[in-house]
């Protein structure tokens, strides 16, 4: 896909920071797209995704209201290897899509794209720029269970779903290391935004 501006993937595990990493950079001023909040507005209630997963899973993972509920499909999908990937066949090409649309839009010299699933897909080798976000393991499982209230078999189920640690930091052309203070993470995002801003 060719890049209307310099487009680095920002990634990392479930849990690890990536969201504050993309504040520090709004912050800045750079343009974020996150393709988990596009994931969430492709599902929206009464859209195109929402009838699929539907289709896919059945009305059970519908509040009364008709809108998604993210709990139940959670449940169906991490305990059903077959099932997450009719998710991901759904889900992926809508979001794919609309990162295609913002991305023409950006104006300025570089963006970032929020991309949790990069290490599993295949689809985003015309990026530029590679930024991962890393903790450990045990990190990851320990800010899972407080943030989501989940259990830690979910946890764990959650974590083994995703590529491993190993697999995504071969992927990194830069790295941070969320195991300090916010303090420390603003100050990193800082000298990547100067590094990027001379690329773009």
């Amino acid at each position: 896909m060719p890049n209307t501006c310099y487009t680095i993937a920002l990634t990392g595990g479930i849990a690890s920071g990536k969201s504050a990493v993309s504040r520090f950079f709004e912050q800045l001023s750079v343009d974020v797209i996150d393709a988990d909040v596009i994931a969430r507005n492709v599902v929206k209630k009464n859209t195109q995704g929402l009838k699929l997963l539907v289709k896919a899973f059945g009305q059970e993972i519908l509040h009364e209201d008709g809108s998604l509920n993210r709990s139940k499909l959670r449940q169906h999908v991490f305990n059903n290897s077959q099932q997450l990937k009719q998710l991901n066949a759904i889900t992926h090409p809508l979001i794919y899509a609309e990162i295609k649309i913002q991305i023409q839009r950006v104006s300025k010299s570089y963006c970032i794209l929020v991309i949790p699933l990069l290490c599993e897909s295949s689809n985003y080798d015309w990026v530029d720029r590679v930024l991962v976000v890393d903790v450990k393991e045990e990190t990851q499982r320990q800010r899972l269970v407080s943030r989501d209230s989940i259990s830690e078999e979910l946890a764990v189920k959650m974590l083994k779903s995703q590529c491993t640690r190993t697999q995504r930091l071969s992927l990194a052309d830069d790295l941070i290391n969320n195991e300090s203070s916010l303090k420390s993470l603003e100050a990193r995002v800082s000298n990547l935004h100067k590094l990027y801003k001379s690329l773009g």
